[in-house]
């Protein structure tokens, strides 16, 4: 198997892990702020702007311009183009949101210092705040859950024979398809979830989505990880 990696590119190494740490943030951000706990809001901020800019910038250059269609893989731009996309500018809008209201806090208390405050007295101005968003976030939810019924049902993800690790099992294309459409299923069922979580801070829904969240997040931290391995592997073995 030959590519001609200098016509493509593959993002979807850090995107993977921007995805992940992106959706650890939210679960530990939310956790924080139900627990009343002290938060910085700047630094929150910023956190979710890191994860936000990488995911928006490839996502949208994948979304755009679909660079794994020049090695016969079209459908991955959109299975990892447009969601991270939609998450990053996701990301990008609560760090604004929570950029401006730092701001306005220290306004008010004309300090100089950190914003850190008591995370109950804006809790509730930032649930009022994230719902609009989180109605997309539950449409996109659903395009997830499809894409996880496409993965299983087309075979999706399964890595060459010449990447290494993921590339072993190349015979078993259900392996990974399965392993990958779970993560997207499971992130979409969070997703979903999201506006009913915020109208009832103590349901169970709130538990599941932290649940789902956790564990979708780490998974895709650590095989965005793998990945720049197998990736590396992938070029060297078939350049």
């Amino acid at each position: 198997m030959h590519i001609e990696w200098a016509t493509t590119q593959m993002y979807n190494t850090i995107m993977s892990i921007a995805t992940g740490v992106g959706l650890l943030q939210l679960v530990r951000f939310g956790w924080l702020l139900n627990k009343g706990r002290r938060v910085s809001l700047e630094g929150w901020a910023i956190g979710f702007a890191v994860s936000g800019f990488i995911l928006t910038l490839l996502g949208g250059a994948m979304t755009l311009t679909w660079p794994l269609s020049k090695v016969g893989f079209p459908f991955d731009d959109i299975i990892f183009g447009e969601p991270s996309l939609a998450f990053g500018v996701m990301l990008l809008a609560g760090a604004i949101i929570l950029w401006r209201m730092a701001n306005r806090l220290l306004k008010n208390e004309q300090t100089t210092k950190d914003i850190t405050v008591d995370s109950k007295v804006i809790l509730n101005q930032i649930v009022e705040m994230a719902r609009p968003v989180s109605y997309f976030a539950a449409a996109m939810g659903l395009a997830l859950i499809s894409i996880a019924i496409a993965g299983v049902y087309f075979q999706l993800f399964a890595a060459p024979p010449e990447e290494p690790i993921s590339g072993r099992f190349a015979d078993y294309p259900m392996l990974e398809a399965s392993f990958i459409s779970g993560l997207y299923a499971l992130t979409g069922i969070g997703a979903i979830l999201l506006p009913f979580s915020l109208a009832n801070r103590e349901s169970f829904v709130v538990k599941i989505m932290g649940a789902f969240w956790t564990i979708t997040g780490i998974l895709f931290t650590l095989f965005g990880a793998l990945n720049y391995f197998t990736h590396i592997g992938l070029i060297i073995n078939t350049q």
